[in-house]
């Protein structure tokens, strides 16, 4: 499962409509937004990549969007295998040592620390 956020853009004038609009279908869950910027925050879920970007073409023909951009995609299939990759035992004991926080280097992700 892919889930994805995207920004939606319309002029402030048009937000209220779009906003509806984009509640009504059921392509996207609509999550918050700006009305005097015309930004709206929604997230599209798919079984795959060319799903989601099917949902974007539609969501981008929807009346008064200016632009529809995704910004931030979620694959639980990635998710899951780097889970299985992370060794939890010799995490957990580099974790549980007397290091000073400054004697700590964080690589911002567990990925290929190892």
């Amino acid at each position: 499962m892919n889930i994805s956020s995207i920004i939606v853009k319309t002029k402030p004038e048009n937000y209220d409509a779009v906003w509806m609009n984009l509640q009504e279908n059921e392509l996207c869950d609509v999550h918050f937004g700006d009305k005097e910027k015309g930004i709206i925050i929604i997230t599209i879920e798919g079984e795959c990549v060319e799903e989601e970007i099917e949902k974007l073409r539609e969501i981008e023909k929807l009346p008064f969007i200016i632009s529809a951009d995704m910004h931030m995609s979620y694959c639980e299939e990635e998710l899951d295998k780097m889970i299985e990759e992370i060794d939890f035992d010799k995490t957990v004991k580099e974790l549980n040592t007397e290091k000073k926080a400054e004697e700590i280097t964080y690589f911002g992700s567990l990925k290929g620390k190892y």
